[in-house]
């Protein structure tokens, strides 16, 4: 019975933000409290809420923080060499920009943490594709993908625990995966290309003197509506194109002045910019990233510690202080609210013992056939299992025991483990990450409208990454 209200929960979850029948947040706390009643354990709900913010609240303030951080890195002119950069290479070419935000995705990713390469990505593509009208959820798709193949380095996190579990050495387990990972990350390049060269279709290719518009022109040219159209095309539900004016009330408004305010990246005239300290802030980000890939304190402490440190020498008065921390306020409170209501659902998942019910389920389904082909198996196993639950609860709670029964059949620890990063793509977007809602809110794009466009291509990417595997002899 646990099993199948398990399976019912999040399919209910993600039929309704699909469908925009409910707001993800509204779906993340109230649905498993409906659940959990039915389970029968209502009374405990607090409890299994409690537990699960908790276990977040350490990746909610690394959250909170660090958008702060990359906030004031964005306003003090980080950034713009990197916008421009790019600008210049794909000479307003969709396709250059599309397959760029790939690159750019994978590069970040080496610091191995999902919401900061999801966060320095959007913050230098975003203004790319909205000045090209360029469709949003290519942008968080190819992000989400090039992160998903970069989270399998050794302190990404699924290597770690996949050694953990099956105690064996993480470089063991990633060194050998690295030609079946470099097919994976070549299979998004070029499904990158191909998505671009449908936007080039649909858009055309622009000269750099259409694109780099003066600011006051730009905002009062046709944008794209943000969150809620959809942002992924054409047509309702699809990205839909309104101009200034078409919009009716004040949301409209709304829409065009937070745009407006998001194209100052490019503007060299806005009043946060500090040229003189350019190398400081490259310092100080260069620095932070190599204290959180050596682990030498905590990702939440760095992140405080460094939008403190950001914030004083950037902001020296205390009014200038206020008002960046109020400029993206919007997006800490969004961010952060998504991860405590993520808390809610987890927590019931957990508490209630439907993971471990579900996870039970999967492995008793196994035909007695496939024991040789346990690492085949479990490379399937961790698309759908990686994107309805954890990364602990797949690692810590499946994956041993798809281990045991491999190893009745002679498949080695090693090979099991390899099999069981194959997932990670996809599971970039599931909705128990907290940093694909960094993801998809900085890019005003829908939860829903990312997941159908990303699925399908993650999924092809998995499957990339496991035949790779299986040809190279590593699965």
């Amino acid at each position: 019975m646990l099993t199948i209200l398990g399976f019912a929960m999040i399919a209910t979850f993600l039929v309704l933000i699909m469908m925009k029948k409910m707001s993800p947040i509204a779906a993340l706390v109230l649905i498993p409290a409906l659940f959990c009643v039915f389970v029968g354990k209502g009374a405990k709900l607090g409890d299994y809420v409690i537990e699960g913010v908790t276990s977040l609240a350490p990746t909610a303030a690394m959250l909170m923080f660090a958008i702060v951080y990359f906030g004031v890195m964005i306003d003090v002119g980080l950034f713009d060499p990197i916008v421009r950069g790019i600008l210049k290479f794909a000479k307003a070419d969709p396709m250059r920009i599309v397959v760029g935000t790939a690159i750019l995705a994978a590069i970040v990713s080496l610091d191995g943490d999902g919401s900061t390469t999801f966060m320095i990505t959007v913050s230098a593509m975003y203004p790319l594709y909205k000045r090209l009208k360029m469709s949003l959820v290519v942008m968080t798709g190819v992000a989400a993908m090039a992160n998903g193949v970069m989270n399998t380095l050794p302190w990404g996190g699924p290597t770690a625990r996949a050694a953990t579990a099956l105690k064996v050495d993480a470089s063991d387990i990633f060194v050998p995966m690295i030609p079946a990972l470099a097919v994976g990350l070549l299979g998004v390049f070029i499904l990158s290309y191909v998505l671009g060269m449908r936007e080039r279709k649909r858009l055309g290719v622009l000269t750099l003197s259409e694109v780099l518009v003066d600011e006051k022109v730009e905002e009062t040219e046709t944008v794209l509506v943000g969150a809620g159209s959809g942002a992924s095309g054409t047509g309702k539900g699809k990205g839909a194109v309104a101009t200034g004016g078409s919009g009716s009330g004040t949301d409209a408004e709304d829409d065009e002045a937070g745009d407006a305010q998001r194209f100052q990246v490019l503007d060299p005239n806005r009043s946060t910019l500090r040229p003189k300290l350019y190398w400081f802030n490259a310092l100080l980000t260069v620095t932070l990233l190599t204290c959180m890939i050596m682990e030498w304190l905590p990702i939440p402490v760095l992140f405080l510690l460094g939008a403190a440190l950001a914030l004083t020498v950037n902001f020296p008065h205390i009014p200038d202080q206020k008002a960046r921390l109020a400029a993206h306020a919007d997006n800490v409170l969004n961010v952060s609210g998504m991860v405590f209501a993520a808390a809610v659902f987890t927590g019931v998942l957990q508490g209630t013992g439907m993971v471990d019910h579900m996870a039970r389920w999967m492995v008793d389904v196994i035909p007695e056939g496939m024991g040789p082909h346990m690492a085949l198996v479990t490379g399937i196993l961790s698309l759908p299992l990686t994107y309805f639950m954890s990364n602990d609860g797949f690692y810590f709670g499946v994956l041993p025991v798809l281990a045991e029964a491999g190893a009745a059949h002679g498949v080695t620890p090693l090979e099991m483990a390899r099999a069981s990063l194959v997932g990670q793509p996809l599971h970039m977007s599931s909705p128990l990450v907290p940093a694909v809602y960094v993801l998809v809110g900085m890019a005003k794009v829908e939860f829903g409208d990312h997941t159908r466009f990303v699925v399908k291509w993650a999924a092809l990417t998995c499957l990339i990454i496991l035949g790779a595997g299986i040809l190279f002899g590593i699965i």
